[in-house]
């Protein structure tokens, strides 16, 4: 069926005139973004399969060659859906911005959308000024964290460079359990160490996954 052959109070475009678009379903506000759909498709039913293969969550990351795959969506279609959440993304970023830091929550909050690849573990550091406002991240590796791998200079060579008053070290468990390893309270040690040394506070260590996270300083580990 096609979207004008619907009754109009039913269509997307009408409803969420009438009631806003919290009144759509995820599929129909993609249908709006999209527009159109193909031949033998509506642009309604095209989004419900893009939703229900890929998953709404993992729709942001999906690749451009990979969203071509579902019947009816072209180069140009797959490029707006990717650009409607780098906008997305960005406004994140820009809402974040100078983020002032009080609990392992506002790390976590400020850290959604970042990390590239979930499935590898990545080390950030977050640099804060005087007021425990974040002003760079900083990604220093990917891969599992070992305290042999990670040399201190790495750490605080930003930190320095940014002329930071504290760093709060980041970092991600693809595993989903975010309880710390060995490694990682081998490496806050290091780090801990590292930083009275050169009088840049270490105020956390968060772990974090999908929904989740561990903080060393919460925990009275730090």
């Amino acid at each position: 069926m096609r979207l004008h052959d619907l009754d109009p109070e039913n269509r997307p475009s009408e409803r969420f005139i009438r009631t806003g678009p919290a009144s759509l379903s995820p599929a129909e506000l993609l249908a709006l973004i999209l527009r159109s759909g193909s031949r033998n498709l509506n642009i309604v039913d095209t989004c419900n399969q893009i939703i229900s293969e890929f998953r709404l969550e993992k729709l942001a990351d999906t690749a451009l060659v990979d969203l071509q795959k579902i019947r009816g969506i072209g180069k140009v279609k797959a490029m707006q859906i990717i650009a409607v959440f780098e906008l997305n993304k960005r406004l994140h970023y820009a809402r974040n911005f100078n983020k002032k830091i009080k609990a392992a929550r506002d790390v976590v909050e400020y850290m959604a959308g970042r990390i590239p690849d979930e499935t590898k573990e990545h080390l950030f550091v977050l640099h804060l000024n005087t007021k425990n406002q974040i002003i760079k991240p900083e990604l220093v590796s990917v891969g599992t964290l070992n305290a042999a791998l990670i040399h201190p200079r790495e750490v605080f060579k930003s930190a320095i460079r940014e002329s930071a008053h504290a760093i709060i070290l980041v970092h991600n468990h693809p595993s989903g359990d975010v309880e710390p390893s060995n490694a990682d309270k081998q490496v806050t040690t290091l780090l801990k160490e590292a930083s009275a040394i050169i009088q840049i506070d270490l105020l956390d260590h968060v772990i974090i996954a999908r929904s989740e996270w561990f903080s060393f300083r919460e925990r009275s580990l730090l």
